[in-house]
């Protein structure tokens, strides 16, 4: 019988998946996989860890019914955007440990509705691993904690356009501009627009006060349930004030309705790929309200660091080292319904800079 001791990063030698694969191999080295469709760029890639990563060719894509590379596998940490759960689902059947750092609801919502799948099996799902979501979950948990109750957070993320992002990401960007999208509020359903209904919030002494406009980020659609919370909002701008600003105007003007065009939207996404000009730093806000000792009262915090993919990747190793190594319970969870918010910062430290805001 095959030992189940490898952890399978599907998309290892992307940018995301090379922090993962370089933090597990260095703690579990020779049980780290890094697979993709590409064997030299896996190989070329690995060949940096001194064997600690193992390159693997495997197209996530295709009909792996009959591939038995899952039979070694104690946990897979997805890097890329999958177009239906066919694959978790096997992972699951096989009692396989899922770590998956999508931001797109519709598929997250997907892998939800595998729950009583997992719990069957004993395999654990975690979702909403990263920056956003990922980060900003466990903002808003700590937040909570400062309150007897949480009626209302604000989330805030100010992305720097200097870092070289992969094109997925990139491409989930430019398709979630021109958006409408479902919210809730104080449980009613509302309808918002990408990059409309901005609102200002202090970031820190170098980006200062700047405006924000919604977007259609996981988190707000799921935490109001899993953190029992009114209003969960999610706001986004970029260290260039020119660029938010005119995406915003444009999108006021209905010409990002025209990236609905093919063509359009390819010229969009090569266009964000060849940026060149800000920085590679991020930071996290989050602004809540809520009762605390029967007083309305409210509460900031952020998160500050550079290099918004290494940031992902260094949620993700963290969580999935935590996966891999203890028992979790079985089922589909976002990543504030299992772990705390402070060991998680903690943890991070060396990466990120924590902060809470005077009232």
């Amino acid at each position: 019988m095959q030992s189940k001791d490898k952890i399978l990063v599907v998309g290892g030698y992307g940018q995301v998946g090379r922090v993962i694969c370089k933090d597990l191999g260095n703690k579990f080295p020779g049980n780290v996989v890094a697979v993709g469709r590409n064997y030299d760029k896996a190989e070329q890639f690995t060949r940096t860890t001194n064997g600690k990563v193992i390159p693997l060719e495997f197209d996530v894509f295709a009909d792996n019914n009959n591939n038995n590379i899952l039979e070694e596998i104690s946990v897979v940490v997805m890097c890329l955007d999958l177009n239906d759960t066919r694959f978790i689902e096997q992972c699951i059947d096989k009692g396989i440990h899922y770590v998956d750092i999508s931001a797109s609801y519709s598929f997250l919502s997907k892998i939800m509705s595998l729950d009583e799948k997992a719990k069957a099996s004993g395999s654990t799902i975690i979702l909403s691993v990263g920056l956003s979501p990922g980060l900003t979950n466990l903002l808003v948990q700590y937040s909570k904690t400062q309150f007897d109750v949480l009626h209302r957070s604000d989330i805030f993320v100010l992305l720097g356009l200097g870092e070289e992002h992969g094109k997925a990401a990139i491409e989930w960007m430019v398709d979630n501009m021109h958006t409408t999208f479902e919210v809730s509020e104080n449980g009613y359903k509302k309808q918002v627009k990408s990059l409309e209904d901005g609102k200002a919030t202090l970031f820190s002494e170098n980006f200062g006060n700047r405006i924000a406009y919604r977007f259609n980020f996981a988190e707000q659609h799921f935490l109001p349930v899993t953190l029992d919370i009114k209003r969960v909002s999610h706001r986004i701008c970029f260290d260039s004030r020119l660029v938010t600003q005119s995406l915003a105007a444009f999108r006021k003007l209905g010409i990002l309705n025209l990236l609905k065009l093919k063509p359009l939207r390819n010229a969009a996404v090569k266009m964000f790929e060849n940026i060149q000009f800000g920085s590679d730093a991020y930071v996290i806000k989050v602004d809540s309200s809520g009762k605390k000792d029967d007083k309305i009262t409210e509460f900031k915090c952020s998160v500050i660091g550079r290099n918004q993919s290494e940031a992902t990747g260094k949620v993700a190793a963290v969580i999935t080292e935590s996966i891999y190594i203890k028992k979790h319970p079985s089922g589909v969870y976002h990543i504030e319904q299992i772990f705390n918010s402070s060991d998680i910062i903690d943890r991070l430290s060396e990466h990120i800079k924590f902060h809470t805001y005077d009232k």
